[in-house]
């Protein structure tokens, strides 16, 4: 089969973006021929090709149609949709705040990541509960092995995101009255994990949420949910099944981001438990099976549309029906306070690099409100 993935960028490290490159180099791996197409091309990209994967930045270059389109957004995955007549797609959501899929007659099967993306995509967005999947989120094993085991008591901390700067300073609270160093990796300190898998090794408490801790319990570190939005329990053998069903994410984040929370939580540590929750992961969220499960989907998705061709004449009312609701977004992107806007969140993340700016940021609450204005 021959697989577009489309992606709004194939730049930063992101998890939409990574996602992307774990897909396309699992179907690789199975005989499939996949293909990436992105509008804006970079870090992801490059790595892309260092796989042989082909990378298009215009859909003009692709010299044949593919057989499906696996798309995350809805304007390009529309674009593409549009340039191949008569070729299925299939929407992935990766999260509860994703963009609302655009309804078009060749998208015949959905995927959530997680219960929660499912229960806004069928109660809330309408799509129909028999055309949605869900494919929970993986990690590679082949890249993320496991470390020696974790000692009795833990010596080295780490906070893994990429927004890790809105919540390093509770983070570090917490480890300091427990005795224990932190480190912090993300692209909002300034610190890129090129190559995570030789990183969380290193550590033996990862602070983390969603697809960065899955991977932190792959190699075996015990993990500790948390974001800027709030904390979760630390992952154990006997809450990791409810967990993993809600991605490690927002639904896992119930208590507040404090110190106290974190510091309960760090006391639970448990180096036999954190083994078994490692061993847990390695069985039920490889990559590997994720992607076999994304390949019926297609195949699915496929036989949907040879069965029941979507008329032409459909194709243009979905999207003339999208690019209507298209104007009023066009007309504030073009406005003051959307250039302001941008202006603003452009120059803070440049200044969360900053050592001294990210310190000063975080010591007043004018910039902490700011901040949660403009995280995306």
């Amino acid at each position: 089969m021959r697989v577009l993935l489309t992606a709004a960028s194939l730049d930063a490290r992101t998890g939409a973006e990574l996602y992307v490159y774990d897909v396309a180099t699992g179907l690789l791996a199975r005989g499939h021929r996949p293909v990436a197409f992105a509008p804006q091309l970079g870090h992801v990209a490059e790595h892309l090709r260092d796989a042989t994967v082909p990378v298009a930045r215009s859909l003009d270059d692709l010299g044949e149609p593919p057989d499906l389109i696996h798309g995350q957004d809805n304007h390009v995955f529309l674009t593409a949709l549009l340039r191949f007549p008569g070729v299925p797609g299939v929407r992935v959501c990766h999260g509860w705040e994703d963009e609302r899929p655009t309804r078009f007659p060749r998208i015949r099967r959905y995927v959530a990541v997680d219960d929660t993306v499912r229960d806004r995509m069928t109660g809330e967005w309408g799509l129909p509960a028999t055309a949605v999947s869900t494919v929970r989120n993986f990690a590679d094993l082949r890249r993320f092995v496991p470390r020696a085991p974790l000692p009795s008591s833990p010596s080295r901390a780490l906070l893994f995101s990429n927004y890790a700067a809105a919540h390093a300073a509770v983070v570090r609270q917490a480890c300091l009255g427990a005795g224990l160093p932190l480190d912090v990796a993300g692209s909002s300190v300034g610190v890129a994990a090129d190559h995570p898998e030789a990183l969380l090794g290193q550590y033996d408490v990862v602070f983390a949420k969603g697809r960065c801790a899955i991977e932190a319990m792959a190699v075996g570190a015990a993990v500790i949910l948390c974001d800027a939005s709030g904390a979760g329990p630390m992952v154990t053998t006997t809450n990791i099944a409810d967990l993993h069903r809600v991605n490690f994410g927002l639904r896992a984040l119930s208590s507040p981001l404090s110190p106290a929370v974190l510091a309960q939580e760090l006391a639970r540590y448990d180096a036999g438990d954190a083994a078994r929750v490692s061993a847990h992961v390695r069985a039920v969220a490889s990559m590997d099976d994720a992607v076999d499960r994304l390949v019926e989907v297609y195949e699915q998705a496929w036989h949907d549309q040879a069965a029941s061709p979507a008329p032409a004449d459909d194709d243009l009312r979905a999207a003339a029906a999208y690019l209507t609701s298209l104007g009023p977004r066009l007309s504030w992107t073009q406005s003051t306070r959307a250039i302001t806007y941008q202006m603003l969140r452009r120059a803070y993340f440049r200044l969360q690099r900053v050592p001294v700016a990210r310190r000063l940021l975080a010591g007043r609450r004018g910039a902490q409100r700011l901040q949660r204005r403009l995280r995306p």
